[in-house]
């Protein structure tokens, strides 16, 4: 049987289906590699396209079209409230944050926490162990014992506390507390007392630590010690791990920008008034030579401001002059317009020329305490707004503690609230 015989493809089209296969091969892996290089880098642009919007959303506090926090303000916090630093101003500007958003104040029974014994719960108005209560600031007089603290603050609590130039606080001292101290009482004058303040101080006398070292003593401390450099060092450390911020009652205005920047509080929060304000007519200005001894007999409040000095600066240093610049003039401006919006004059005026008795301010000692008047055109909602701005201390707190405890003021006529 014959087989059919092939017929050969001629040998030069055999090479051309080669080559033209090969060419195929080599076009289609090309055109995969193209197709693949330019898939990656369309996703390096989609992921660089969103890193950049990331950095733009967290510049301007948005994220996918809406608005975001850059931080949340923060509800709980302790003041250590030091004694002739200011702190009355700082009580009123927590009270007042803390009444608008209903937070809820560990108060002490009276007006202090067993002061100048160390701060112990028991001291907090109907506290108890067997009862857990979410306290959100603790403000008023104590000196601080942080175990204690702790026990009824929150984890993540924010501590911040205010320090004065010894100096000027001596001589706010001494006419404040001369009835309280009996180291002062012995003398006519702070001089009198400089010159020989071992001759009229006595450690285990009532009122010692209103004539030596008070803000080493409302810290916790031994107003007594020997100013050691280690001992110092210490105790210094300490206060540091406690507490994150601690301010300068001299530069007032600065050290609430900082408290607002800290908090995410808005200018608004911060904004006061000065309250506990002594007249100058019983401010008495310190030589030279009465300056130097105060320094020498407050040691351990020395060392103590001029540590926070150097860190409150820092501080500013770090947020920035020209910001805080700005922020300050912001503040001040802020102030300005609810002073004009609110009180009667521009300044404070004597507590025996206040109309409404329920807002002047406790006198104690020889200072004679300032106070405001409201002025007198005020809508409802205004006036309890300036009312709450020199509302002093002691109503105040009278006031918070109705709304918090009402069933123990039954009866009670609270005539400023």
């Amino acid at each position: 049987m014959l087989r059919r015989r092939q017929r050969k493809k001629p040998r030069i089209l055999q090479w051309c289906t080669l080559h033209v296969l090969w060419m195929v091969v080599l076009i289609l892996m090309a055109v995969g590699l193209a197709i693949q290089t330019l898939g990656m880098t369309d996703k390096k642009r989609i992921r660089l396209l969103e890193v950049e919007q990331a950095g733009v959303a967290a510049a301007t506090g948005l994220e996918a079209g809406r608005a975001i926090e850059a931080c949340r303000p923060r509800t709980h916090v302790m003041f250590l409230k030091t004694h002739k630093t200011a702190g009355s101003t700082i009580l009123n500007i927590l009270y007042r944050f803390g009444e608008a958003r209903n937070l809820t104040f560990a108060l002490p029974a009276a007006y202090q926490f067993g002061y100048p014994l160390l701060f112990n719960t028991r001291r907090v108005k109907f506290y108890s162990p067997l009862k857990p209560q979410e306290y959100h600031i603790i403000c008023n007089h104590m000196r601080f014992f942080r175990p204690q603290v702790e026990k009824i603050m929150a984890k993540g609590t924010f501590y911040f506390s205010i320090l004065r130039n010894p100096v000027t606080l001596a001589e706010s001292s001494f006419t404040y507390y001369k009835g309280s101290s009996l180291a002062f009482k012995k003398v006519e004058s702070l001089e009198q007392f400089l010159s020989h303040p071992w001759r009229y101080f006595s450690a285990k006398e009532r009122g010692s630590h209103y004539a030596r070292n008070l803000m080493w003593f409302d810290f916790g401390f031994d107003h007594n010690a020997n100013a050691s450099a280690g001992y110092v060092d210490l105790a210094l450390a300490e206060i540091e791990a406690t507490f994150q911020l601690v301010l300068i009652a001299e530069y007032f205005d600065e050290s609430m920008i900082l408290l607002k920047e800290a908090l995410c509080w808005g200018l608004e929060d911060v904004v006061s008034f000065k309250l506990n304000l002594r007249s100058n007519a019983s401010v008495r200005p310190m030589s030279e030579r009465a300056a130097d001894q105060i320094r020498r007999w407050n040691a351990l409040d020395w060392e103590l401001y001029a540590h926070f000095n150097r860190t409150f600066w820092r501080k500013v240093e770090r947020y920035g002059r020209q910001r805080m610049g700005a922020d300050v003039r912001a503040l001040r401006e802020k102030r300005r317009e609810l002073t004009e919006l609110c009180l009667q004059g521009s300044s404070p005026v004597d507590a025996s020329q206040i109309h409404d008795r329920n807002i002047r301010p406790f006198q104690y000692g020889r200072a004679r305490i300032m106070g405001y008047n409201l002025n007198t055109n005020l809508d409802g909602k205004t006036r309890e707004r300036c009312l709450r701005l020199v509302m002093p201390e002691l109503q105040y707190k009278d006031l918070l503690d109705a709304k918090l405890f009402p069933s123990a003021h039954v009866g009670k006529d609270l005539q400023h609230v």
